[in-house]
């Protein structure tokens, strides 16, 4: 009887040994399930293959017509020959990840609508560590795949692609949502291909800031974003030269004046940027940034995992100023001109060759431009990059 009872316990004891071990299991694969699924619709890009459509097919009829005038490419600052050397990825991330990030002009906290107000493209390297940031103009005119049975349209600003891929406009079967058609739309006319996207509205803008207690920026001219005729100003358009402390509103309102062009524009978003960068690694809120992240997972649209979003968490602070660039196509590569858009009417548009603006992206994605070192000799207009001070 003892031998038969010992026996019995031990196949209870298997069972029960499985089943927890089992149930561990389960629960364990859930929740790395969930650690690395993504928060939002996948872009599910197709693998690449050679394009079957011409990126400079003519416009539609009334429409300007590019006039490509190739410039030579400056020279890599990075040797093409030589050994290779061994090398450490940091924060358990891939080698590179690239991501596009897009500032929406919706005001409220949603995401059915809205026009990609600011378009970057960040290359994470997750080996130097180092974040490079690529603007693409809004005004950009651009061939927009997968929409051509809804109204005819084929062309449109590049900010447009974002606005008819959103699910309030409905033009987009595809996968992605406006991120992903955004995402189509720039590796079809550039060759840029992205891995993930994360987008921010207006007002989730506004609470990051204020939830890190403002942001310090030092501006080097005074801006004013009032028409010439305004009587009386705004003076929440005024930013006078020197020192400013902005809350939420104020840094959105910097971010968005272009008094003077969009291009102006772009580095007063950097400046903005950089700010906000000093302040999350900053004493008093480097800590909470996990929290920061939890806080406003549901406020912002990406499909990065929590996983991905750890290792960018990770790799933050350690991201020198050097290493942190903000790069730009230069501006005498673009024309300003007028088409007569489907949708917008006769509306401002940028021309440019689009084989050089492919060539740049090929050097950006392989890390070789812009450069790697801050304070080239060229005035700011030619500069092609710019780096936190």
């Amino acid at each position: 009887m003892n031998r038969k009872r010992w026996i019995i316990l031990g196949i209870f004891a298997l069972v029960t040994g499985f089943c927890v071990g089992a149930t561990a299991l389960y629960v364990g694969a859930g929740l790395l399930a969930y650690w690395r699924a993504p928060l939002g619709p996948s872009l599910d890009l197709p693998t690449r293959t050679p394009p079957t459509l011409a990126v400079n097919t003519p416009f539609p009829a009334g429409t300007a017509t590019l006039q490509p005038t190739r410039t030579p490419f400056p020279t890599s600052n990075i040797p093409l020959t030589g050994t290779a050397t061994p090398f450490q990825i940091t924060c358990g991330g891939p080698p590179v990840m690239t991501l596009l990030a897009v500032g929406s002009d919706v005001r409220g906290d949603n995401y059915t609508y809205g026009l990609a107000d600011a378009i970057r493209i960040l290359r994470v390297d997750f080996i130097t560590p180092r974040l490079t940031v690529l603007e693409f103009p809004r005004d950009l005119y651009v061939q927009i795949p997968g929409i051509a049975d809804h109204y005819g349209i084929t062309h449109g600003k590049i900010n447009q692609a974002y606005l008819y891929g959103q699910p309030g406009f409905n033009y987009y079967d595809g996968p992605g949502g406006g991120p992903g058609l955004l995402a189509r739309t720039l590796e079809l006319n550039f060759g840029m291909r992205v891995d993930h996207y994360g987008v921010v509205n207006m007002q989730t803008f506004v609470r990051i800031v204020d939830a890190v207690g403002g942001i310090d920026v030092v501006l080097d001219r005074y801006i004013n974003g009032n028409a010439p005729d305004s009587d009386p100003p705004k003076k929440e358009l005024i930013f006078t030269a020197g020192y400013h402390h902005l809350n939420g509103k104020q840094a959105l309102i910097l971010a968005r004046l272009r008094p003077y062009g969009g291009f102006e524009r772009a580095e007063s978003q950097n400046l903005v940027l950089c700010a906000l960068r000093d302040k999350l690694l900053s004493a008093s809120v480097v800590t909470r940034i996990p929290d920061l992240i939890k806080s406003f997972e549901n406020s912002v649209l990406t499909d990065l995992s929590p996983e991905q979003i750890s290792q960018l968490a990770c790799l933050a602070p350690k991201i020198s100023g050097d290493n942190l660039v903000f790069a730009r196509f230069p501006e005498e590569l673009f024309t300003g001109t007028r088409v007569d858009d489907p949708v917008l009417g006769y509306t401002y548009i940028l021309e440019a060759d689009f084989d050089v603006l492919r060539d740049y992206v090929t050097e950006f994605e392989a890390g070789a431009w812009p450069p790697l070192v801050p304070g080239d000799s060229l005035p700011p207009e030619k500069r092609s990059s710019s780096f936190c001070p």
